[in-house]
């Protein structure tokens, strides 16, 4: 039986463990092959670290580890060059001074090799260290950083402060200098380097490697890079079959249902224009260890951070999915708390689902069933207060019944259900925010139900307007149209006078013109009307 290497990310561990190993030696020779400063962002538990690891390994000349993959084909001379190496996973960096001792420790070892310099400031003893190295060994330096914007992302709009100098400063703040100054080092150090490579979720603004350095580049949407990091289809089909047959089995299933399922929860992601399909390889390495599919990935870490980006803009997943956008927005952009998008792009909650050619625009949206089931719970949470057990029976049975096209049983639940909750209207008591509210309930619980046979369009475009929101299944389309304190039919006019149903003129499946009035008075639904 296999031996997947699941929380492994050493490469040498992997190989002489003889776990499971997925072929990326061409692209690391490919990537290593030429001198730079290289960033790439991958969502967590991505295979950043183990990459990372492979680069140290393949500089440090380590030969006997590459034996059968295409590394040992293709490089001839195996030079050793000094290799230092940061690694900021499984540290927290909300205290004050600990990023500083992080780095300051880093320093301290490798100095015990080539020397101190004397020097005080981190950004000059690093400088220093590379320099000592380069010249007693011969060889420029390897630099690899991996995860290197965790000490923003573990205080980001956290309100964490400290004293100093007698003023209040935030850690986040702290932070982001300590970095700016550190890095900043590549600029000046720039004879003494021969590889620079940093692996994170994103870009943050201020930091010197990205805002002070002119050649770093971001390979992370090269299409020449896309398969990295994750499982490609081929490479699923290639190291994996006995995996799907195994795993087919044991939940008595066919080898094609298993595949399909798979690839509807685990693969969607895509990473440049070339759209290639990408699996994410911690939830299927867990799928096939424990034979079950479930959601492995989004279970290992609630991205809180990314809800307080939400809270901080007003701002909530309808705004955001299904929309186009230019790459300057959601990658090359340097994330920030005021621009949330970047920030869930790059953490794999989002992901590029089509590309314009004429436009060079990008849709984002939910990559797989894992995610959308884990962000839409967490989000959804705080608009049905932690009514998970009611939320949980309303979403499979309204799936249903919306799959059978019994819409009249779907509005007596929906009506209960809404007459449940509390409305807290997030911005202001504006009737606008109150219709918001409303439609964001009745979005979230139709991407709860959602699925791979559950097409949710939020806001969907024509040439006249807009439709609030619709929903496709293999037989039925519904269109909704949402109204505050006025009459459904008003709704119903709408939809017909916009012709958000023109669309489906051709469609074989039955159609739904919906209009539903919300009450801001009573918080319930007030009126219903269907054609």
């Amino acid at each position: 039986m296999k031996q997947y290497p699941i929380g492994i990310q050493d490469f040498a561990s992997i190989i002489n463990g003889g776990f499971v190993y997925v072929d990326k030696t061409e692209l690391v020779y490919q990537l290593a092959s030429v001198k730079g400063v290289y960033f790439l962002s991958r969502p967590r538990r991505f295979g950043k670290s183990l990459l990372v690891s492979t680069l140290k390994y393949y500089f440090q000349g380590r030969k006997d580890l590459f034996k059968g993959l295409k590394m040992e084909t293709l490089e001839k001379d195996w030079a050793e060059y000094p290799v230092f190496e940061i690694d900021f996973n499984g540290l927290k960096f909300v205290d004050h001074g600990t990023l500083h001792q992080t780095l300051s420790d880093f320093l301290d070892d490798g100095e015990k090799i080539y020397g101190e310099s004397g020097k005080k400031l981190l950004g000059d003893r690093f400088a220093a260290l590379l320099k000592n190295a380069h010249e007693q060994t011969g060889k420029p330096c390897v630099v690899l950083i991996d995860e290197y914007d965790k000490p923003l992302l573990d205080v980001m709009d956290s309100g964490i402060t400290f004293e100093k100098d007698g003023r209040t400063v935030s850690v986040e703040d702290d932070n982001r200098e300590e970095l700016k100054a550190f890095f900043s080092t590549f600029k000046r150090a720039d004879a003494d380097l021969r590889f620079v490579f940093l692996t994170g979720v994103t870009k943050f603004a201020q930091v010197s490697v990205f805002s002070g350095f002119n050649n770093v580049q971001d390979i992370s949407m090269d299409f020449d890079y896309d398969t990295l990091c994750g499982i490609s289809q081929e490479e699923l089909d290639s190291y994996f079959h006995e995996s799907i047959e195994n795993l087919a089995e044991a939940n008595n299933m066919t080898f094609e249902e298993t595949s399909r399922l798979l690839k509807d929860t685990y693969d969607g992601y895509h990473f440049s224009r070339k759209m290639t399909d990408i699996y994410n390889p911690f939830s299927l390495l867990n799928a096939f260890k424990r034979r079950d599919i479930s959601d492995y990935w989004f279970a290992t870490g609630t991205p809180t951070h990314l809800l307080r980006l939400l809270a901080h803009n007003h701002e909530d997943l309808s705004q955001i999915v299904g929309k186009e956008y230019t790459p300057q927005q959601f990658i090359d952009y340097r994330a920030t708390v005021e621009a949330p998008v970047p920030m869930i792009y790059q953490s794999g909650c989002l992901t590029i689902k089509s590309y314009n050619r004429e436009t060079k625009r990008y849709v984002l949206d939910l990559p797989n069933k894992e995610v959308s089931n884990g962000f839409l719970s967490l989000e959804a949470a705080s608009y049905f207060h932690n009514k998970q057990d009611v939320t949980e029976s309303f979403v499979i049975d309204a799936g249903l019944a919306l799959k059978k096209g019994q819409i009249d049983k779907f509005h007596d639940m929906l009506v209960d259900f809404i007459a449940s909750l509390p409305f807290n209207v997030r911005v202001d008591n504006s009737k606008k925010s109150y219709e918001k509210e409303f439609h964001m309930v009745v979005f979230f619980l139709l991407r709860l139900i959602g699925g791979r046979d559950f097409n949710v369009l939020n806001e969907k475009p024509n040439s006249d307007g807009i439709a609030d929101l619709v929903l496709e299944t293999p037989s039925y389309v519904y269109i909704f149209e949402f109204k505050l304190d006025h009459p459904a039919s008003e709704a119903i006019a709408q939809i017909e006078e916009k012709g958000y149903a023109a669309p489906y003129a051709h469609d074989p499946r039955k159609l739904y013109r919906i209009g539903c009035s919300f009450s801001s008075e009573t918080g319930r639904v007030a009126d219903w009307k269907v054609e």
